[in-house]
């Protein structure tokens, strides 16, 4: 399909995420990856902060309204919080975590990997139920919007460590 994946290897793409225990049978599976030059502690405050903003392209996704560039120190999240905000509007609601490895709406996970030398591989999978014909369009719209943000996600992280 095309647009199903980007910056992930064959292995991210076998491994099982936590959204796939709550959409079964998928229409659309999607996988993203970045490698991330800091270890996953300083990249799991970005990936937390996705509840007050999609953190990708503002301006199609949050209304113009900015999203955070400096962590505001929220708490971890909670199953049954919303997972994201956009446009001034509550998102979704988280269906499972583990701070600091994972954050899972009900149709995609963020996952932090720690690798060497300090730095993460940070992948999202995402997965959804719909009509075969939504299925072959949506992922192209994702990919923009998620490769976008987890780009974001990684220069917030790596620049604290400048």
């Amino acid at each position: 399909m095309i647009g199903d994946r980007w910056g992930v290897s064959d292995s991210e793409i076998l491994r099982s995420y936590p959204c796939d225990d709550f959409v079964t049978s998928p229409a659309l599976q999607a996988w993203r990856g970045v490698g991330v030059e800091a270890p996953a502690e300083e990249v799991w405050p970005w990936v937390a902060q996705v509840r007050l903003a999609p953190c990708s392209y503002d301006w199609i996704d949050n209304l113009g309204r900015r999203s955070p560039r400096e962590l505001v120190g929220i708490p971890d999240p909670q199953v049954g919080e919303k997972f994201t905000t956009a446009g001034g509007r509550a998102l979704g609601r988280i269906a499972s975590v583990e701070p600091g490895n994972q954050l899972t709406g009900a149709f995609m996970s963020y996952v932090l990997v720690p690798q060497d030398h300090d730095t993460t591989r940070l992948p999202l999978k995402v997965v959804m139920q719909t009509s075969r014909r939504a299925a072959l369009g949506l992922p192209v719209g994702d990919l923009i919007m998620a490769r976008r943000q987890l780009l974001n996600l990684k220069h917030l992280a790596e620049r604290r460590r400048r």
